[in-house]
């Protein structure tokens, strides 16, 4: 890993694009800590130090939530309207025949998606305005509450934008890169609260030991998932092209367990944080109902996280992996699977593998996210929030970027080797 990054930064234009990214998640990480006007930040610091849902919260505004800076909605409204989209490409036959279209069917659902971020965070900052009026962290009126709702939408969209700006620019999945980054900036004030409670005696050394023990092997566990795949044997027939024979090798198709990704975590607890949301645009019990089922750790937040994980990990596999595509182009260039016929039976057969695969691969990532909260819960760590999913993410989020960066220095090795060949009036002098 630190061979492909001391490699990366000898390129120029990949050196240009690493610290591009590192430039935005230095902005996004300053506009965390920016206030919105009006709103009583000691106070809203005191709300988050009790611990529960909030802390859960926090972790998709990158600690910006607790501070309640302009950027205090994170990228959840975007992920929300991801979803939205995304269901509906596959619900309605026009939609998902626009995205096939090319680049221009898929920019019109990049824009409605926005669009439909943008009216997520609106929502989602009105409901927040009345929630901390009825705490009493707020207290200003009509125009100072349109100030706070239009201050922390416009952060809302500047996160977006921020996220596609590394995704076109940079290196990695940019809404992904600004979820690691904000748990990431967590860690030392992690790390510096658990200290603390062992000087006062409010946590045992030993019990804080197991859990670290317990999530390195969670690490050992995201990795084995995110890396872990089914390799198909793939035979190619022999061609005989004049005096040439062509074909007759041995490969195989890599099929990942996780095919996903993180994707199925960071939408599951996106879906499961909207009717938290919501709930603050209600007071008394309705608002206590919806917060008590819905709040991480309940049963019904369980079951639901489960089942989400698992239903978002076939969704995700279906839109980025096509069976027919690859026992085409296997056929076409006469490659075929021991004891399966090319074409549609080879499309089927692939189909069947991917879903026994991401059953599996889906149960392991739902059982890994759970355990760390499940143990922290018994061994009584509540004061702060930095369970599977976090962890999850984390690990995931790293694993892709440094297989990014390993993809882009592969092809700029090639792009050497022919750029010599060039130079040396080789094959591509034509």
């Amino acid at each position: 890993m630190l061979d492909s990054f001391r490699d990366a930064f000898r390129l120029p234009d990949l050196k240009r694009r690493i610290l591009f990214s590192l430039g935005v998640l230095f902005i996004f990480r300053l506009g965390a800590h920016v206030p919105t006007p009006g709103i009583d930040a000691q106070a809203m610091s005191a709300l988050f130090d009790q611990g529960g849902v909030l802390g859960f919260l926090d972790i998709f505004a990158g600690g910006a939530l607790r501070r309640f800076s302009v950027f205090a909605l994170g990228v959840a409204p975007y992920i929300n309207a991801s979803i939205v989209m995304q269901l509906l490409v596959v619900i309605f036959p026009a939609l998902e025949k626009m995205q096939k279209e090319g680049d221009e069917g898929r920019k019109k659902i990049v824009q409605w998606t926005r669009l439909a971020a943008v009216g997520f965070a609106l929502v989602q900052a009105v409901g927040m305005t009345f929630w901390l009026r009825g705490l009493g962290i707020f207290t200003g009126q009509l125009f100072e509450g349109a100030i706070v709702v239009t201050t922390v939408t416009a952060g809302s969209i500047i996160v977006m934008w921020l996220g596609e700006e590394i995704s076109d620019h940079g290196i990695g999945n940019g809404i992904s890169l600004l979820i690691f980054a904000g748990i990431v900036a967590r860690v030392p004030e992690a790390i510096i609260q658990s200290w603390n409670m062992i000087r006062l005696g409010e946590m045992n050394l030993l019990i804080l030991l197991l859990a670290i023990v317990l999530m390195v092997g969670v690490v050992a566990g995201c990795i084995m998932l995110q890396e872990g795949q089914r390799r198909l044997p793939v035979q190619y027939a022999k061609r005989v092209v004049g005096n040439k024979v062509y074909g007759g090798q041995s490969t195989f198709i890599p099929l990942k367990v996780n095919q996903a990704g993180v994707i199925p975590i960071i939408f599951a607890s996106s879906v499961l944080l909207f009717p938290y949301s919501i709930a603050k645009f209600f007071s008394g019990d309705i608002a206590l109902f919806l917060q008590r089922i819905f709040g991480p750790g309940s049963f019904v937040y369980t079951i639901f996280y489960v089942a989400l994980i698992i239903f978002f990990s076939y969704f995700y596999t279906a839109v980025v992996f096509n069976p027919a595509d690859i026992a085409n182009n296997m056929k076409k260039y006469g490659g075929f699977i021991l004891g399966i016929r090319p074409g549609k039976p080879t499309s089927d057969f692939i189909e069947r593998v991917m879903s026994r695969i991401t059953l599996a691969g889906a149960v392991f990532l739902a059982f890994v996210a759970l355990v760390p909260n499940l143990m922290t819960s018994f061994l009584g760590i509540t004061s702060f929030y930095f369970g599977g999913t976090a962890v999850l993410i984390v690990v995931g989020v790293a694993l892709d970027t440094v297989h990014q960066i390993e993809a882009q220095l592969l092809m700029r090795h090639y792009e050497g080797i022919l750029k010599r060949k060039d130079k040396s009036g080789g094959l591509l002098r034509f």
